[in-house]
């Protein structure tokens, strides 16, 4: 009983430190939440709810962005209509749910304590509890990550298929909201047979993959019939701006890759471009999305061919971008003032200390899966680029760690306090 109250307690505190902080953000930035750093997902959102089309303008489908934000912007626009509140309050939702599970994690594979620790850590990141109210997609990405943590560690101790199938499935939604999540299924197929007989290892192995295909199957045949090629999306045009010879001079500048200029004697024209011509004077201009892609995949493939020197600055550029404790600005972002920027770096600078510490003290199997988690975001942001937007998904990792450590302290504490000194034990 005492057990389910504490638990209990812990939960009230969990959803209280996630829903407040952004309640208050929410009524102060009510005005700006449909007028500022909007996700293109809305467009896709409203036009599919005016038209039944999903893209830009109407009867023109489009595969420019990953989709999963979309689904879940047109469902709180069939429910609720599309306004501050019904968003807002939605997206508390899911950052609420994301901080209990970060919790479950922490007491099924921690201690209790290090989970609400964890949870809490997580969750009161100043970054977050301003973006979470905002229309952005990695507010599901970081339900998903959450997700699959908990579900690695769940199939890697029992190596049953009902958690294996089950990562496999949330595998696929995160990759349906996040394509550079693409590859992570292969590394948590990994972590889960570690180890493992090798039939046993190829069975819950092809069960994972298995089931991420099958989440994203729909998606990709829907954009090989509509669209014209199979893919995740057609937006190659971002990768581009990631990676070519003008990218590493515009981000040291202070600007980000949508600053990048146009790549020299190719149309500018990009299916965003679709729905400012429907917008203003509803011409609509067709653009061949998949033609685009293959354009923009080619010219990203020479440049690391061509500029490996060029790259290699990237990819250190972008480590630096996406680890730095300071925000960093992007399109889409919060803005980077003075008391912003600073608040982020104080919040994160203990904690990513105290994360390293706990990286020694956490169980084996949890610090290789944190190992994972955070050697593949920097990874992706190799592939393409680094910024404290694309790191929050997986900031709760960090944070569980940095709860093991202070878990470990406030024990060791404890337990010198309970035990008499060897001096005070030791007769005259």
């Amino acid at each position: 009983m005492r057990i389910f109250a504490a638990r209990r307690t812990a939960v009230l505190i969990v959803c209280a430190a996630a829903v407040l902080p952004r309640l208050v953000v929410l009524l102060h930035e009510r005005g700006a939440i449909l007028s500022s750093f909007v996700e293109k997902s809305d467009i896709f959102a409203r036009e599919f709810i005016a038209s039944g089309t999903y893209g830009f303008v109407p009867g023109v489908p489009s595969a420019y962005t990953q989709p999963l934000y979309g689904w879940f912007l047109i469902v709180i626009y069939r429910v609720a209509d599309r306004s501050w509140a019904a968003i807002g309050l939605a997206q508390i939702g899911v950052a609420c749910a994301t901080s209990l599970v970060v919790l479950e994690i922490g007491r099924r594979y921690l201690s209790p304590r290090a989970g609400l620790l964890g949870a809490l850590i997580a969750t009161l990141n100043p970054y977050l509890i301003w973006h979470d109210v905002h229309v952005n997609r990695e507010i599901l990405d970081q339900l998903a990550a959450a997700a699959m943590f908990l579900l690695a560690l769940a199939a890697a101790r029992s190596h049953s298929l009902l958690p294996t199938a089950a990562l496999g499935g949330f595998c696929g939604a995160a990759i349906l909201g996040n394509g550079r999540l693409t590859a992570l299924p292969v590394a948590l197929g990994l972590f889960v047979v570690w180890g493992l007989p090798l039939r046993r290892a190829a069975l819950l192995g092809t069960v994972l993959l298995g089931c991420t295909v099958v989440v994203l199957a729909p998606w990709l045949i829907r954009n090989k019939e509509q669209v014209g090629c199979l893919t995740l999306t057609t937006d190659a045009h971002a990768l581009w701006k990631a990676n070519n010879v003008n990218t590493y001079s515009t981000l040291a500048h202070g600007g980000w890759i949508d600053d990048v200029p146009p790549l020299p004697g190719h149309s500018p024209i990009t299916p965003e471009y679709e729905y400012a011509f429907w917008h203003n004077d509803h011409r609509i201009v067709r653009v061949n999305e998949c033609a685009q892609m293959r354009l923009y995949r080619h010219e990203t493939i020479e440049f690391w061919r061509h500029h490996p020197g060029e790259k290699l600055k990237l990819m250190v550029q972008a480590t630096r971008m996406l680890w730095q404790p300071e925000q960093t600005l992007t399109e889409g972002g919060p803005p980077t003032s003075f008391a912003r920027r600073w608040a982020e770096a104080v919040w994160t600078v203990p904690i990513y200390i105290l994360a390293l510490i706990g990286l020694a003290l956490a169980p084996r199997r949890f610090a290789a899966l944190a190992a994972i988690f955070v050697g593949y975001e920097t990874l992706a942001a190799w592939v393409f680029a680094g910024s404290t937007r694309y790191r929050v998904a997986f900031d709760f990792v960090l944070a569980l760690l940095a709860a093991a450590a202070l878990d470990r302290l406030a024990s060791s504490r404890r337990y010198t306090a309970a035990t008499p000194s060897t001096a005070a034990s030791t007769p005259n």
